[in-house]
């Protein structure tokens, strides 16, 4: 599951982008990916227009460009997902207070942008926002396109953590 804000850019934007690369690897029957948003003034809105027309003008064809409606992040979600991807820290951190007490919850929360193999490696002590992906809503459809690339820049090895998780099992 990735998460974003208000379940609208960034977080239906690579929902899309990791179901196209998990169908690609022929793991669409195996791997469910979907997304939410740690707050719910979007709940029930359609994906934003222009993370739409971006996706699109990329190559993206999938039922969510259509039929998205957001929706908040519950507590189930932590239980019902292995892998929670942030688009920020602070996204990160709402997930981890939502797990609570639970290491094994709060470990499945990781942010999205540590996959990216031309991201920042943080080290002890480093801020988690050096990771984050900036939210596009507040810019013009370059913010948009930027986002995408972010997205796409760490997807591939999404992938490959996933295939190495379930070849571990």
């Amino acid at each position: 599951m990735t998460v974003c804000t208000g379940n609208i850019c960034r977080s239906p934007m690579s929902e899309v982008v990791l179901r196209d690369r998990f169908a690609a690897a022929g793991l669409h029957d195996e791997v469910v990916v979907d997304s939410t948003g740690i707050s719910s003034e979007e709940h029930g809105n359609p994906m934003d227009r222009r993370a739409v027309a971006v996706l699109l003008e990329n190559g993206y064809d999938d039922p969510a460009l259509r039929g998205h409606q957001a929706r908040q992040v519950r507590s189930v979600d932590l239980l019902t997902h292995d892998l929670l991807l942030a688009m920020t820290a602070a996204h990160a951190g709402a997930l981890r207070r939502l797990a609570g007490a639970d290491a094994s919850l709060s470990a499945r929360v990781r942010l999205y942008r540590e996959f990216d193999p031309a991201a920042p490696v943080l080290r002890p002590g480093d801020p988690e926002h050096l990771l984050d992906i900036d939210d596009p809503w507040y810019g013009d459809r370059g913010a948009f396109v930027a986002c995408l690339a972010q997205v796409e820049a760490a997807a591939d090895a999404v992938v490959a953590h996933v295939v190495a998780e379930l070849n571990a099992r």
